[in-house]
């Protein structure tokens, strides 16, 4: 998997309002009601990682989780790194019904 141009990152990053480019990786930024229902997520989202085989760098603070994607081999952003931010965004803002 190859390292994605900034200006194919940018255009990827119109489908995914949360997230943003930076430092050689994408960004998201999540704030749910409570610790709880924060730690629900990332649980949810730590088995998308293992089935993708590709993991963040995140932290969570009481109810907030940051997020960054970054495919290390690669030095870069890659399509394995908007793989798992779709994933992500589905966990976190599921579709209404």
């Amino acid at each position: 998997m190859s390292k994605l141009s900034e200006q194919d990152i940018e255009k990827r990053l119109l489908r995914l309002p949360d997230w943003e480019y930076y430092d050689d990786a994408i960004h998201g930024e999540f704030e749910f009601e409570n610790f709880k229902d924060c730690f629900s997520a990332m649980s949810r989202i730590a088995f998308e990682c293992e089935a993708l085989n590709h993991h963040p760098n995140w932290t969570n603070v009481y109810n907030v989780l940051t997020i960054s994607l970054s495919t290390h081999s690669e030095n870069g952003v890659t399509a394995k790194d908007f793989d798992l931010a779709n994933a992500i965004e589905h966990i976190v803002e599921p579709e209404e019904e």
